[in-house]
């Protein structure tokens, strides 16, 4: 099984020069929001089984993709004189999350190249993270089939000493919970990248470079936010992978910014019911948002400076040019294209 990792994503693009103490801070600081949203034993020191389960997970796929068997040695073998004097040979193996813990906060040696070094260890933090971003999907998921079993069980007689209070509301309550403590989480880790001065942020599962602070403040987060549901995952994937090109050079990324824009408008068209079945292009779906028909969504000018970016932007380097020059957006036009899809996205959503 492959799996993304930062690591590989970003394997070309040089980010790191040196090892320093920010640098070791910044790992252990992540090791330990991982350790938060993945405890590994209970209020008695006990090992809770499932999250156990899910150290090993993450272990086994980060190793496979290093190429190594295990993260740091898990099997210890040492010997120890008893009451008698002699001497008496004790092994066992060491917990996951000691293993993680060991491989995350490794010494660095300058053996190796800092850049990778770091990188392999925060693939670690971004794997780690999408897991349980995974599983706070799932539960939001589950939140209506939850709140309508909690709803029989408020209307069911009580029999004796109940609990006090309404099912529905505790299930709410237990869902709003669940997501406030992990959005702080990824929001302590963001900080964090940001006390240690590296240009990268976490969002729905994937580490990515950040490299204005205002661009990220003002249009990344607010549009990661908003797409985070699962109905908007296509423009999500999209998105990243036309990070992740851009990141590293890569052919075309500007092509994945429009892609994603483009799933947007027609989630919505289909959402309101409006999509009709015959539509060729993104330009009929965006003529579906602007029908006074269908309330005007979209103001005819918004719908024209709309059909503009895919004319000049996806039709532009989207088309064999023939014998022509092979048309290709510079850097500041790639960020541009990537800016505008974000906006246009988060201000389609938001109308909803």
């Amino acid at each position: 099984m492959l799996t993304d990792i930062f690591v590989y994503r970003y394997l070309d693009r040089p980010i790191w020069s040196e090892y320093t103490e920010i640098e070791k801070r910044l790992l252990n600081q992540a090791f330990g929001i991982v350790k938060d949203a993945l405890p590994y034993y209970n209020s008695e020191g006990k090992e809770i089984e499932a999250n156990k389960t899910k150290w090993k997970t993450i272990h086994d796929r980060i190793a496979r993709e290093l190429g190594v068997n295990e993260l740091s040695q898990r099997y210890y073998y040492y010997t120890q004189k008893n009451y008698l004097g002699n001497e008496i040979p004790v092994s066992g193996y060491f917990s996951w999350d000691h293993v993680c813990g060991q491989f995350v906060n490794e010494t660095f040696t300058g053996q190796t190249d800092p850049d990778r070094f770091i990188k392999e260890r925060l693939s670690f933090v971004e794997l780690a993270l999408r897991l349980r971003g995974d599983e706070i999907a799932e539960a939001n998921a589950e939140l209506p089939k939850r709140i309508a079993e909690a709803a029989i069980r408020d209307k069911m007689p009580t029999r004796g000493l109940g609990i006090p209070g309404s099912a529905v509301d505790g299930v709410k309550a237990w869902n709003a919970t669940l997501n406030s403590i992990y959005v702080s989480q990824v929001e302590e880790l963001n900080e964090r990248f940001r006390r240690a001065k590296a240009p990268l942020t976490y969002h729905n599962g994937f580490i990515q470079l950040a490299l204005d602070e205002t661009i990220e403040k003002n249009i990344a987060k607010p549009f990661w936010n908003l797409v985070a549901d699962p109905l908007w995952k296509n423009v999500d994937i999209d998105m990243k992978e036309a990070l992740d090109r851009r990141d590293s050079n890569d052919k075309d990324p500007a092509i994945f910014a429009a892609k994603a824009l483009e799933s947007a408008i027609k989630i919505i068209s289909d959402t309101k019911g409006w999509t009709r079945g015959n539509e060729k292009g993104a330009a009929q779906y965006i003529d579906n948002l602007i029908s006074k028909t269908n309330g005007s969504y979209l103001a005819a000018w918004e719908g024209e400076m709309l059909k503009d970016y895919f004319r000049k932007v996806r039709n532009t380097v989207g088309h064999g040019p023939g014998k022509e020059p092979m048309p290709e957006l510079t850097l500041v036009q790639t960020d541009w294209a990537i800016e505008t899809a974000m906006s246009w996205v988060r201000t389609l959503v938001r109308r909803m």
